[in-house]
């Protein structure tokens, strides 16, 4: 037999012998969420600028259901090795652990890795309605308990956050459960509704349609895209009432794998192009470390918890 077909045969058989280059491990973020809303908005677009920094897949992972409680109880029980990771909201890790006495999982169950964004609310009023804050809270005034909104619950921040800034304005309103943001908007496009309390899209969508219009924001600034809409905060300083999107990892995470991902999702959210996009969406890119992002749940969990006992909520 000739050599030259002995060596190929030799290399067919070693390249057979010789396992392939294992590929890099993919992160997953959990979303726990459906597809579609601001938590899974930044999810996605964290997941498509991480994975080119960390060399590796990042892959979205939605895992809704019982108030985000399922999608973190997953991240909380996972290994801790950086490979798992949950896009957490003000109601996962603020608002839950202090109105659910038998949650699944703690607020020390997770590593803080980074502060994402801030994401105030807006008031989204039918047409009919008056087009500014003043106009507004006097009929209110005269009209108490009369205009409704929709809310995802008693205990959701949408709701906490229109009880508490109806509450530094002098008005009460009356609230409306729905099991979604989808059925509040059909219903509010039908007239059903005086108007939604909702963040990003959400309110964006309609006011740029002309289908209602946003007379206030429930954070402590004006939003670039909407400089002539002013916050509830220029008529009453006590009414700021924003959610805020973070990245954690399970508790035990080692700390080199929580800076990687730390500094990976901080070069993200320097982009300006990502930047852009939260703003267009009602959000305010941050971009913390992990210290930074501890910090700032502590306070918000400071700051909640007088007001959820005032407002007697607790869900089981």
């Amino acid at each position: 037999m000739p050599k030259h077909r002995i060596a190929r045969r030799s290399l067919l058989a070693a390249a057979l012998a010789t396992p392939a280059l294992a590929q890099p491990r993919p992160v997953t973020l959990v979303v726990p969420f459906p597809p579609g809303g601001s938590t899974d908005l930044m999810g996605r677009l964290l997941a498509e600028r991480m994975a080119p920094l960390l060399g590796q897949p990042v892959l979205v992972e939605n895992r809704p259901g019982a108030a985000t409680v399922v999608g973190a109880e997953y991240v909380a029980r996972a290994a801790p090795d950086g490979a798992t990771l949950l896009v957490n909201s003000g109601t996962t890790l603020t608002l839950n652990p202090l109105l659910m006495r038998n949650l699944s999982y703690r607020a020390e169950d997770f590593a803080p890795v980074s502060l994402l964004s801030i994401l105030p609310f807006a008031f989204v009023v039918q047409n009919r309605l008056p087009a500014t804050i003043p106009e507004f809270v006097a009929l209110a005034k005269t009209q108490p308990g009369r205009l409704n909104y929709g809310t995802n619950g008693p205990s959701s921040f949408n709701n906490i956050a229109a009880v508490l800034v109806a509450e530094a304005l002098g008005i009460r309103m009356q609230d409306v459960t729905y099991r979604g943001d989808a059925q509040q908007l059909n219903d509010f496009l039908a007239g059903t509704l005086d108007l939604l309390v909702v963040g990003g899209a959400s309110a964006i969508g309609p006011h740029r349609n002309g289908q209602g219009r946003i007379i206030g924001w429930t954070g402590d600034r004006r939003m670039p895209g909407f400089p002539d809409i002013p916050t509830f905060a220029e008529t009453a300083p006590e009414a700021v009432a924003q959610t805020y999107f973070g990245l954690v990892a399970p508790a035990r995470t080692p700390l080199p794998a929580i800076a990687r991902l730390a500094s990976a999702a901080g070069e993200a959210l320097k982009e300006q192009g990502f930047r852009d996009r939260l703003l267009a969406e009602g959000q305010f890119a941050i971009g913390s470390g992990p210290e930074d992002c501890a910090a700032f749940m502590r306070q918000e969990a400071a700051r909640w918890a007088p007001v959820l006992r005032r407002m007697n909520l607790q869900i089981e």
